[in-house]
């Protein structure tokens, strides 16, 4: 199998896969209480729309996107609405967020009914439904989707890629969802190609998803046109940028988007979502996580309802074991370490993970960097990040903005292969935050 990337940079982590990736997906049990952030996505909060004392339906909107980039958000569960609160998100921001407390019948996340033949609508159709539905990109960023497919006049995308790389290790939620939701991805690639109009159509998944690979291909064979890319396991390979340059060899500059080089890039989870909400009429209430790693009693692939807090979902995997050192929201390497267990599921989130002594890894505070530039080599996007290091420790943050700063993906290759375990990653994102607030 000829495997593509896209260079030398970037880390080779363990991946700890095994732990989940011949799991099924399975279904929790639906909480009491979810509490919905308004803010789930890149852009302005979503405007609440809902009172205290509203009893409402699964699916039904309670929170309207404020703006073309912001998006709108369902309830997940049927029942009354019994508070809007403040609360800390699992990225260590506080947000509003809906409280509902569940009464009441489940009326679209049973069987899939097919509710609208999507070969027959406009573009303009299409991206109205995605846009209703609340679909936001599902591999983290969060970005609505519906702005990134409205393509520019100006604009031809003649490439159409399905992340399906998951680079991350333990994630294997998007690996289960190609096996298990193949069918829906294929019909969801569809309809987004009937939207942008691309004449390649290329699924990058990594080279540990020899399964997910081959039954892909089985689908595809004289029934669609769409290429199968295997890559390399090479990390960050699922970033936007390094995907792009892997399968078609075009560099996207810092400053420009996927669609300047004439690409759009949907995630697996996504695509999937596309299908559901244009096909079904299913808006965004539920999403595939992992649950992993060795502090936590029984790994597992599950579906769970927006809104479903932490604990409850670690409670739903047996709880924790003991010896836990720390709990990460999102991957081992561009996660958030959570200071307790009460923060909710968003549209974004794809994995929790629970650490004991074997796999954790701590950092050292104010530890010394020795300037050895193995940073510099596993960063994928070209920056410098010890230089920018020692510009945040000296408050110079107009100096590490003009290195590049603002364009750190946060995608941790730096503080893994840092010898001093400098959380470089965490003082990016801190650095980043306070030029924002500055407006440096």
């Amino acid at each position: 199998m000829i495997t593509k990337t896209f260079g030398m940079n970037g880390v080779h982590p363990n991946d700890y896969k095994s732990y989940t990736s011949r799991k099924p997906v399975e279904y929790i049990d639906v909480p009491d209480r979810v509490y919905i952030p308004v803010g789930q996505h890149i852009g302005k909060p979503a405007k609440i729309v809902v009172q205290v004392g509203d009893i409402i339906e699964e699916g039904q909107l309670i929170a309207e996107a404020d703006g073309f980039v912001s998006a709108n958000i369902h309830a997940s569960i049927p029942g009354t609405v019994v508070g809007i609160e403040s609360r800390y998100q699992t990225n260590g921001r506080k947000c509003d967020v809906i409280v509902i407390e569940l009464n009441g019948r489940f009326s679209k996340t049973g069987s899939a009914v097919q509710l609208a033949d999507w070969k027959s609508m406009s573009k303009k159709d299409i991206l109205t439904k995605i846009q209703q539905a609340g679909i936001v990109g599902m591999g983290g960023a969060g970005f609505p989707t519906h702005v990134k497919l409205t393509i520019p006049k100006e604009k031809t995308i003649d490439t159409l890629i399905i992340n399906g790389v998951e680079c991350e290790p333990f994630i294997t939620a998007d690996h289960r969802l190609m096996l298990e939701r193949s069918e829906d991805i294929l019909e969801g690639i569809g309809i987004l190609n009937k939207v942008v109009d691309a004449k390649n159509v290329c699924i990058g998944i990594e080279a540990n998803k020899k399964d997910a690979i081959k039954r892909l291909k089985t689908l595809c064979h004289n029934r669609y046109p769409y290429k199968i890319v295997p890559l390399k396991v090479h990390y960050p390979q699922g970033d936007e940028k390094q995907l792009i340059k892997a399968i078609t060899g075009r560099i996207l500059p810092t400053d420009k988007l996927p669609l300047d080089v004439g690409v759009v890039v949907e995630n697996v989870a996504t695509t999937v979502a596309i299908k559901e909400a244009v096909a079904n009429d299913k808006p965004l209430i539920d999403r595939i996580i992992t649950v992993s790693g060795s502090g936590v009693t029984h790994q597992r692939n599950l579906k769970v309802k927006i809104g479903t807090l932490v604990k409850d979902i670690i409670d739903g995997c047996g709880g924790l074991r003991d010896g836990v050192k720390k709990v990460v929201v999102g991957g081992p390497m561009m996660g958030f370490s959570q200071m307790n267990l009460d923060a909710p599921v968003t549209k974004g989130t794809n994995c929790i993970l629970a650490f004991t002594d074997d796999e954790y890894m701590d950092f050292v505070n104010n530890a010394t960097c020795i300037s050895c530039g193995k940073c510099v080599s596993a960063c994928a996007f070209g920056l410098m990040p010890t230089l920018m290091n020692k510009h945040i420790k000296y408050k110079q943050f107009d100096k590490a903005k003009d290195l590049g700063l603002m364009f750190c993906k946060e995608c941790g290759a730096c503080s893994w292969v840092c010898p001093a375990h400098i959380p470089l990653t965490q003082i990016f994102r801190m650095g980043k935050d306070i030029v924002k607030k500055q407006g440096i």
